[in-house]
């Protein structure tokens, strides 16, 4: 049984007597029998769903999050396969193996692609060619990301660090000193805003100047409370939901909040017990809670909009906005089409049987979703 499927109780327990150098999901100290979900009803598929294609790759067992620039998504497997799909047809445009299973991927500018490996090599790849690759000074679970002809990358041990692009020369390299002892295993918080670089440390979203690492603001979204650093474990984590200035985040087990990028101020900040990241809106923010409950939260001041608990109990993906419904996989293999009004329940289909492997993303007006077993799927709501 991992954290995300707790209580809030049992998580406070397993804080207090469970602890690693990394924390991921730990493990039930008790021996209860777990509470299963209850049965789906019978589908509703009020809205047309249709698949546009499909594409085969290795499983998937690393926490991958999918890459998208224009109209290609790059997707990858834990052994090191490295695809990089136009999301119009389906169509491989290129295929690549790195040479060493993966632990965080994919970063891409569309020229570009970058991926860790589990020996903490950062491997650059263009036009599904391997062009360099790079020692790390720690793991890395954070997809890297390519921006303005380099790459940047946010090791375990908290160190933020630039790459050339094309060389693979280190740029600069940022430690925190003092941060907390323990991290989590699950990709954290790496994107631009202009000409800022914006990335997550413990609990605070920080902004960067991406000349130098250079900090220029920075926001707590959630504070460590408790005795032991298992307690204290706030991490941003996950998918974060940027609209205009706002980028809303959230804290592992903590909070979800929202921090305006251009003057580096909160904007507000709600208690929520997740694990996984936010989509949103101009009006809303979504998520999943650790029960299985979907929640969404005004973007504007962070009061409650609404919440469904049909999908309590089950073990969810962050949750993709697109179009009129929000998007979520589950890892029992099926994909729920929620309307974003109200969480109300339009469709839900089953790829390939298998766990969803990442939070769904939309490339080329395509929902890609990407299965444990290797299956990357093109669907297209009506």
């Amino acid at each position: 049984m991992t954290l995300s499927k707790l209580s809030t109780s049992t998580v406070s327990a397993l804080r207090a007597t469970c602890a690693g150098l990394f924390v991921a999901a730990l493990a039930a100290c008790s021996g209860a029998p777990k509470l299963k979900p209850e049965e789906l009803p019978a589908n509703p598929a009020t809205l047309g769903v249709s698949q546009a294609w499909s594409v085969k790759m290795p499983a998937v067992s690393f926490p991958l999050r999918a890459a998208v620039s224009g109209d290609r998504v790059t997707v990858a497997a834990s052994d090191g396969t490295v695809v990089a799909i136009d999301a119009r047809q389906g169509r491989e445009l290129w295929r690549t193996q790195v040479g060493a299973p993966l632990s965080a991927g994919v970063g891409s500018d569309g020229q570009l692609a970058a991926v860790v490996t589990r020996n903490n090599e950062l491997v650059a790849i263009e036009a599904g060619k391997v062009i360099w690759k790079e020692r790390l000074p720690a793991e890395t679970f954070t997809p890297p990301l390519v921006a303005g002809r380099r790459i940047f990358v946010q090791t375990a041990d908290r160190t933020t660090a630039a790459f050339d692009g094309q060389s693979g020369r280190r740029l600069w390299q940022q430690s925190r000193a003092g941060a907390d002892s323990l991290v989590l295993r699950k990709p954290g918080v790496l994107l631009p805003f202009g000409d800022t670089l914006v990335t997550g440390i413990g609990a605070r979203l920080v902004g960067m100047n991406p000349a130098n690492g250079n900090s220029r603001w920075e926001v707590p979204v959630a504070s460590p409370r408790g005795t032991n650093d298992v307690e204290r474990l706030v991490d941003l984590t996950g998918t974060v939901s940027r609209v205009g200035d706002s980028i809303c985040a959230r804290a592992y087990y903590a909070a979800v909040g929202c921090v305006d990028a251009q003057r580096g101020a909160l904007m507000w900040t709600q208690p929520a017990v997740g694990s996984e990241g936010v989509s949103g809106d101009d009006t809303l923010v979504y998520g999943v809670e650790s029960n299985g409950t979907v929640q969404a939260w005004r973007r504007a001041d962070g009061q409650r909009a609404w919440s469904m608990e049909r999908l309590r109990l089950r073990n969810l993906t962050a949750p993709l906005a697109v179009g009129r419904t929000l998007v979520i996989g589950e890892d029992t293999g099926t994909v729920h089409f929620l309307s974003r009004q109200d969480g109300a329940v339009l469709n839900r289909l089953v790829p390939d049987g298998s766990a969803v492997a990442a939070a769904p993303t939309v490339a080329a007006d395509t929902v890609v979703i990407v299965t444990r077993n290797g299956g990357v799927f093109g669907y297209r709501p009506d």
